[in-house]
């Protein structure tokens, strides 16, 4: 003949107790926290692609502004960011325009690149966008091309 544990002890033990409870916790709290410091280090490899994305889409749109517009723009680049500037005629001088910032990089240009009606360049330039993670060069050419290797 069996005995159950309701028979001896009066009651019925079904569930977890509240040692098994901590202990579940806390292993979901340290393979929480292993994985938080995983994708963590993944954060400066993915700022580092936004910017050089962005900075190639924003070249490529002062390149169709000053075609369509019939202007010429201009690209400066800071350490952290970088804005648009376009040519006023009328008072012979750059008028600025929006600033924007790369977030987590730091960018070293050798020129200011210059975009003409025309879709051509002068002013080539060499972009340099880095961080902790690694690094990228952006050329761009006369022709208006933009290349994007890795280093």
């Amino acid at each position: 003949m069996t005995y159950s544990k309701k028979q001896f002890t009066g009651r019925i033990t079904s569930g977890f107790s509240l040692i098994e409870l901590l202990v579940a916790v806390s292993l979901l709290a340290v393979f929480i926290g292993i994985m938080s410091y995983s994708f963590l280090n993944l954060s400066p490899k993915y700022k580092l692609k936004r910017a050089v994305w962005e900075i190639h889409s924003r070249m490529n749109f002062a390149r169709y502004k000053a075609i369509f517009e019939g202007t010429k723009i201009r690209i400066t680049f800071n350490d952290y960011s970088y804005f648009l500037e376009k040519y006023d005629e009328s008072q012979n001088k750059w008028q600025p325009g929006q600033k924007y910032f790369l977030d987590g990089v730091t960018v070293q240009a050798n020129n200011t690149p210059t975009f003409y009606p025309g879709g051509t360049v002068s002013n080539l330039a060499s972009i340099y966008v880095f961080n902790s993670w690694g690094k990228y060069k952006i050329t761009l050419a006369i022709s208006g091309r933009i290349k994007i290797t890795e280093i």
